[in-house]
């Protein structure tokens, strides 16, 4: 959500930020916005007038009655009457002007809110143009991309073997997009999130289990409409929704606040389940586990000062891949374009794991950084040492969601044998196994 000051004093420049992110349909709310913002601004100035005006002739009455109190010439006393009610009858019409200005100031308010929160976030010069993903460019690669001698099963095929998941059951239970893990998948999932936990506290940032439902007015202050119905599943009768990812519930945890510069950064990691609708049709590759309405993930986020954002968000997808290097993971940057940045983000990169099965990449963490979108919305606000107050950048990183993780993880530690290996850094966590062993056999 942009500064209304900046809109007005710099309408090309939104514009043409609109137009980088191929929204060409969002170019006339910079004028609507300006117009209301005009509209707003001048009846305030006339409301204040007014009310200046009111008190000004409320004040003068006061002697006016204490004059008539005392006089005894009737014709003075009429004219000193006259005087007060027409006084009276300023201020009274002073009130009802008052009064259609403040409905007028407060429908423009609410539309120009309405405007400012589907106006895109000023993108990062750094960012690449393009219309969607197709566009999104590679950065850089960790690892080197293996593809075995040997036939690599589909993900659920190989969770199988091990009598790992139950999907059948769970659509008896709960419908399609959901799932059983069981025993060696199960707690390998769980060693997983472990490790991603552990790993983020050695890097310095506070564990934190946060609540799973959050209110609406966090919902969007935190992100966009368009993204809030894709996504976001309601309470029925309730003001609260299952959290799709744990950075809403994590950066709503300041909203209104006002926090001392010498508590920055706020560097949090949590665990959480995430729930999704996860609308529209998927391929093949997209099924099983990949694309669930609920699973599990570690996340990060980080709340600094906005000089320093860029280092934060240059770190956090760092940690990423460091993560899934540990575990023999071959993954990639994708810098992701301007049509494919959701509209309160100015950067934002994927890091993608490398499918042997598939011969490609596939998105396993999304990085992004923020700029001032949501503290703006949520009113997060920072009292700096000159006692002046400013709004601070948010980001956040996914560490792991091991649904996506497991299939990476399966796919690129499974030997000809059936049997996949657990690297030195996960083994702690799964009882001190260097390898687990399949159940059955194809």
């Amino acid at each position: 959500m942009l500064d209304i000051r900046f809109v007005r004093e710099n309408p090309e420049a939104v514009k043409e930020n609109i137009r980088k992110k191929f929204q060409n349909a969002k170019l006339p709310l910079v004028d609507e916005a300006i117009a209301l913002d005009a509209e707003k601004r001048s009846a305030m100035q006339e409301s204040d007038a007014l009310k200046a005006e009111r008190n000004k002739l409320s004040k003068a009455n006061g002697p006016l009655y204490g004059q008539l109190k005392k006089c005894t010439d009737e014709a003075k006393k009429a004219e000193l009457q006259a005087q007060i009610d027409a006084n009276n009858a300023a201020v009274k019409a002073n009130a009802e002007r008052m009064a259609q200005l403040d409905a007028r100031i407060d429908a423009a308010a609410e539309q120009l809110n309405k405007i400012m929160m589907v106006i895109p976030q000023i993108i990062d010069p750094s960012v690449p143009i393009g219309p969607d993903d197709s566009c999104n460019v590679e950065v850089q690669r960790f690892g080197e991309p293996v593809t075995p001698d040997f036939e690599i099963p589909y993900h659920t095929d190989i969770m199988e073997r091990f009598d790992g998941i139950d999907m059948d059951a769970a659509g008896r239970v709960s419908g399609n997009g959901f799932y059983y893990l069981m025993g060696d998948i199960a707690r390998l999932h769980s060693a997983v999130t472990a490790y991603a936990r552990d790993f983020m506290i050695d890097k310095g940032f506070t564990y934190c289990i946060p609540p799973f439902m959050i209110r609406g007015n966090v919902v969007t202050g935190v992100m966009s409409f368009a993204e809030m119905d894709a996504m976001m599943y309601k309470i029925e009768g309730e003001d609260l929704y299952l959290i799709g990812t744990s950075e809403h519930s994590m950066i709503g945890k300041f909203i209104d606040q006002m926090l001392t510069e010498d508590k920055l950064p706020q560097t949090l990691t949590s665990y959480s389940p995430c729930f999704r609708k996860e609308k529209g049709a998927h391929g093949i590759e997209e099924r099983g586990v990949y694309r669930i309405h609920q699973f599990e993930k570690q996340e990060m986020i980080v709340v600094c000062k906005p000089e320093e954002s860029m280092d934060w968000y240059e770190k956090m997808w760092r940690y990423s891949v460091e993560l899934f290097r540990s575990l023999d993971i071959p993954v990639r940057q994708l810098e992701c374009c301007s049509g494919d940045l959701a509209d309160l983000k100015c950067k934002s990169c994927d890091i993608e794991a490398w499918s042997p099965r598939q011969q490609k990449y596939f998105e396993v963490c999304s990085c992004s950084n923020l700029g001032d979108a949501q503290a703006r919305r949520l009113k997060i606000r920072v009292k700096g040492e000159d006692g002046k107050t400013y709004l601070p950048h948010t980001l956040n990183n996914t560490v792991v969601a091991p649904p996506r993780m497991l299939i990476a993880f399966l796919e690129n530690n499974l030997s000809a044998d059936g049997s996949v290996r657990i690297p030195a850094a996960l083994r702690p966590y799964m009882g001190g196994k260097e390898i687990i062993v399949p159940k059955k056999q194809s």
